[in-house]
């Protein structure tokens, strides 16, 4: 981890909360900001850059999710798969579906790294990223993950979660990704609701989306289902 980016080691509670600063104060000026907003790309891209050669998949969902959940244990279990074939796991660094992901490859001493946020809440690093590094803004967090892996995997989870997934797929749909990247959805009863929804009214009724955008995502409910249409995606170099 980067040591100008060291606040992985600090508790939650001491983490600051986000506040507005004076005016008078040149951290709230827009020239102050966009500095901040450089210096977390070059960070970002230069932490990356040290595993760049290894193939890594990143997970999103619930940060709320203990390991009793039952999408905790898919997370966790999907994590060592991959893990097991030299895959990574990148994740968003925090607890629940995250800390899972990192879990799982931790355990089987793959490469589990964690890519975390500064939140009042749900913001403490989990003890399974082996390799982290922090964020102040979301969107530079969001195009770490985006850009470090070579599949997307979403678990149930909040607005965060869908934001993500929605971001892929609108990616993908504009031919600005390759719709050779799987991007699969974990968890039948959480997801098809909302598909059904998209072919129903989205595409069927208002016709806002073609019937082939439909088919950028797929929707599973075990990790093995999930780790099956990484291994067979003719984007990724299995072994």
């Amino acid at each position: 981890m980067h040591k100008d980016l060291n606040f992985l080691n600090v508790p939650a509670s001491k983490l600051p909360e986000y506040t507005e600063h004076d005016h008078k104060d040149f951290r709230g000026s827009f020239q102050w900001r966009v500095l901040r907003i450089l210096s977390e790309f070059v960070s970002g891209f230069q932490f990356l850059a040290d595993f760049n050669e290894q193939r890594t998949i990143t997970f999103f969902g619930s940060a709320r999710f203990t390991e009793e959940n039952k999408w905790y244990k898919v997370a966790r279990e999907l994590g060592s798969l991959l893990a097991k074939k030299n895959f990574g796991v990148v994740t968003g660094g925090g607890p629940g579906i995250m800390e899972a992901g990192n879990r799982g490859c931790a355990e089987e001493n793959g490469l589990s790294v964690g890519l975390n946020i500064q939140l009042p809440h749900e913001q403490r690093i989990n003890p399974y990223a082996r390799r982290g590094i922090g964020f102040h803004y979301f969107f530079s967090r969001k195009v770490m993950l985006v850009y470090s892996a070579q599949a997307y995997v979403y678990f149930p989870g909040g607005f965060g979660t869908l934001d993500e997934f929605f971001e892929i797929v609108t990616l993908i749909q504009t031919k600005k990704m390759s719709k050779k990247i799987p991007v699969i959805c974990i968890g039948k009863e959480f997801w098809e609701p909302l598909f059904h929804w998209i072919e129903s009214q989205v595409y069927g009724k208002f016709d806002a989306i073609d019937k082939e955008d439909m088919k950028i995502y797929h929707v599973v409910d075990t990790a093995k289902e999930a780790f099956e249409i990484i291994k067979k995606s003719p984007h990724i170099k299995y072994f």
